[in-house]
């Protein structure tokens, strides 16, 4: 499980794709989440601009993202 830590008080949805390293650009990042391949605390969610808070957690590819304060 990869852990992002937050460095303000939240990240957008694709940024934590690239950030974990899941997608190489924003536009993949954008692709991805559209097509409703990315889950955000367990629902499908196709907002590339959804704000991610401390606890959520984003499953993309069988890999998971939690989002840390």
């Amino acid at each position: 499980m990869e852990v992002i830590h937050l460095r303000d008080e939240f990240i957008k949805l694709g940024q934590a794709l690239k950030a974990a390293g899941l997608v190489d650009s924003g536009v993949t990042a954008k692709e991805v989440i559209q097509n409703g391949e990315v889950t955000v605390n367990g629902e499908v969610d196709t907002r590339r601009g959804r704000k991610l808070y401390d606890g959520d957690e984003v499953t993309f590819m069988n890999q998971t993202i939690k989002i840390k304060k």
